[in-house]
């Protein structure tokens, strides 16, 4: 038999009280109007004073709509009033409410109200996120307190990284983690499994098969699933929380695919969970597979992305001969996102180093994609050895041919980069300098040891695509230990700040994270380059990040003098001979006896060649390091071109002559001719 609920009103239909069964049946307590009992309350005055009927009760704010009353029968009689009179100012009602068990609706928080208002709710929220774990904590949030004392929402492990989960046709076959949970504030689950814990298999049982067809499975008494189970005591703690009566399991099951399962609860609300209960939640939960597996699909992708962004970056500590680096990339909004900033660290030959650090305009893959045409083209150019401003230019004329191909309307063509910037910059440990170019890109801090870090004065270029704009070439010495900081404008911009404080935080973060002068750092100029991009990440960084951000540090390195020989010599082909005899004399000094066979024959055909058809001065340059550099400069634009001569031929073998011999070779222009240069690697 039904338990009727009371409610005590006051004439402008206010709650005095209400019985406890009021307070299931109803949103209302005391002191607030209760919008669902206005219309019997009127209709109860109205009939105690027909003579001269009172007004309505005060609407609660907001207003009301039609079909808003309380569930069931409602039996309205008048108190004792507070003042004398009849039914009037100040007077009470008691109002009982007999759920409508006639009518077929179960009674309590399951009316046809809180029906309309869960599947309301669920449509409202449900698919919001593109988190797996987001929209299952959105699901167990709308099931609790008013539809269950207790939900959780399990889904199968594949599911958590963006993979489909495989056909199986068993319970015990599933592999499940909690991804959400969420309980009523009475309830004790102390011994439940937390969020993201592996649920132990679940015993392949004639009662829980129906989950895996995609059916809900209905427990009125939670002593039968006990049974059921056939757990022991410590494992079924895991699943059955204490003082629960009756209980709803519903699969996540979206387009032919058991993602997961939907489990509620209830122990302080009184009804056991019925069909019709069990009808709701599987229609909620069909709402939410699908926001789920929409997720699991976004999730992949995401990742593919994102796996492709970081293929397409260089290992993020580096060490060469002229520095050591360090880079980050961080998606935006903390991994949701991917674009297209980008950092590249290219080894050059003469044991120099390329920086280079560029931002595609946009998100997600045609951006990664944009950003991989760039990277590629800026490695090209690099291997040309072209000076930064040079490079830059072919970049821009790249960068409007690709433009050209998208609006065309060619649809087999590449993503277009529709707005890019870059920063390249060129360091040699052996002068100690830098030279560097930028196209619309911040320009990098410097930190020299010892010292506080400031911005470059670099004359800044147009962005890539914009054609016709010379690149300014700055160079500017560094000293052997500082540190070079190079990054993309999402590390220093917030949404409506100011640039330019950002580049003040990150200039005071470097200096206090790096060790310069007069900071508290304790770690000084040796710390991890790995720790100091972390600390700037996360001192600098916005909370919130609206943008992908790729941040590269460098500490430069500087050879010794004796790592360096150098010598000039006159245009005339009697000094070949002398030439030889420097360079078998500095690999002795350098205990490189074992190459002084190969160098010296290296270095008297391109001295020769030089002397023959550029004229002098020529330059002799050694440099010792990780490998043995040697370099013939001359005054002449004239690339050398590698050809095989023909048995009559009384020259064109020198070159090929050095190309056997060297393990790498090549040549590149300079400010007053070209350099050819040879690597052999040492020991």
């Amino acid at each position: 038999m039904n338990e009727t609920a009371a409610v005590v009103l006051d004439d402008a239909g206010v709650v005095v009280a209400l019985s406890e069964r009021a307070a299931t049946l109803l949103e209302c307590s005391p002191g607030q109007i209760c919008a669902p009992l206005l219309g019997p309350l009127a209709r109860a005055r109205t009939a105690a004073a027909p003579a001269a009927p009172a007004g309505p009760p005060v609407p609660p704010p907001g207003g009301t709509h039609a079909g808003h009353e309380a569930p069931g029968v409602c039996t309205v009689v008048p108190l004792a009033a507070r003042t004398p009179g009849a039914c009037g100012a100040g007077a009470l009602w008691l109002v009982l409410l007999a759920p409508a068990d006639t009518a077929g609706e179960p009674a309590g928080p399951d009316s046809e109200r809180r029906r309309r208002g869960l599947a309301h709710a669920a449509a409202a929220s449900i698919g919001v996120s593109l988190d797996v774990t987001d929209m299952a904590q959105v699901l167990v949030n709308l099931l609790v307190p008013d539809f269950a004392d207790l939900a959780t929402v399990d889904l199968a492990e594949p599911v958590l990284v963006g993979d489909e989960p495989p056909h199986l046709a068993a319970t015990d076959d599933v592999r499940l983690r909690r991804a959400a949970s969420a309980q009523s504030p009475g309830i004790s689950a102390e011994d439940l499994l937390p969020a993201g814990e592996a649920l132990p298999p679940v015993p392949d049982t004639e009662l829980m098969r129906p989950l895996m067809e995609g059916r809900p499975v209905l427990v009125s008494d939670v002593g039968v699933l006990r049974g059921a189970l056939g757990m022991d005591p410590e494992t079924l703690r895991l699943f059955v929380p204490s003082g629960a009566h009756s209980s709803v399991a519903v699969p996540l099951y979206a387009r032919g695919l058991i993602l997961g399962c939907v489990t509620v609860w209830r122990s302080q609300l009184p009804r056991p969970f019925d069909e019709a209960d069990a009808a709701l939640l599987q229609d909620v939960a069909s709402m939410a597979a699908l926001g789920v597996d929409n997720a699991r699909r976004y999730t992949k992708e995401h990742r593919s992305a994102l796996a492709l962004q970081r293929s397409l970056l260089p290992h993020s500590v580096l060490n060469t001969a002229a520095a050591d680096t360090a880079g980050v990339y961080q998606p935006a909004g903390g991994g949701i996102g991917v674009g297209g900033d980008w950092f590249d660290v290219i080894p050059l030959p003469s044991l120099r180093v390329a920086f280079v650090v560029g931002d595609v305009v946009g998100h997600g893959l045609e951006a990664t994609a944009a950003m991989a045409r760039l990277r590629t083209a800026v490695q090209t150019l690099a291997d040309l050895d072209l000076d930064p401003g040079e490079l830059l230019t072919h970049l821009d004329d790249l960068v409007l041919g690709f433009s050209s191909e998208h609006m065309a309307g060619d649809s087999r063509a590449e993503p277009a980069v529709l707005g890019a910037t870059c920063l390249y910059a060129v360091y040699d440990p052996v002068t100690g300098r830098c030279a560097a170019a930028t196209a619309g890109h911040p320009p990098p801090a410097l930190l020299p040891p010892g010292e506080e870090a400031s911005f470059l004065g670099m004359v800044p270029g147009p962005p890539l695509g914009v054609g016709g704009m010379p690149f300014e070439v700055t160079e500017f010495g560094v000293r052997p230990g500082s540190t070079l900081a190079f990054f993309t404008d999402g590390l220093v911009e917030r949404r409506g700040g100011d640039i330019e404080q950002g580049m003040e935080r990150l200039r005071r973060s470097l200096s206090g994270a790096a060790g310069a002068a007069g900071s508290d750092s304790a770690d000084g100029p040796d710390r991890p380059l790995g720790e100091i991009s972390q600390t700037l990440c996360d001192e600098v960084l916005p909370h919130e990040a609206t943008d992908d951000i790729a941040l590269l540090l460098a500490r430069t390195r500087a050879l010794t003098s004796d790592q360096v020989a150098e010598w000039e010599l006159e245009p005339d082909l009697s000094l070949v001979a002398h030439a030889r005899e420097l360079v078998v004399g500095r690999l002795s000094d350098w205990q490189l006896e074992d190459l002084s066979f190969v160098t010296e024959l290296v270095a008297s055909e391109l001295v020769t060649n030089a002397i023959r058809y550029a004229g002098g001065p020529v330059g002799l340059r050694l440099i010792r390091d990780r490998l043995l550099v040697c370099e013939v400069s001359d005054p002449s634009s004239t690339q050398p071109r590698l050809r095989r001569a023909r048995d009559t031929d009384e020259g064109g073998r020198g070159l090929f002559l050095v190309a056997q011999l060297a393990d790498r070779w090549g040549s590149r222009f300079t400010s007053t001719g070209k350099t050819i240069w040879t690597e052999q690697a040492i020991g």
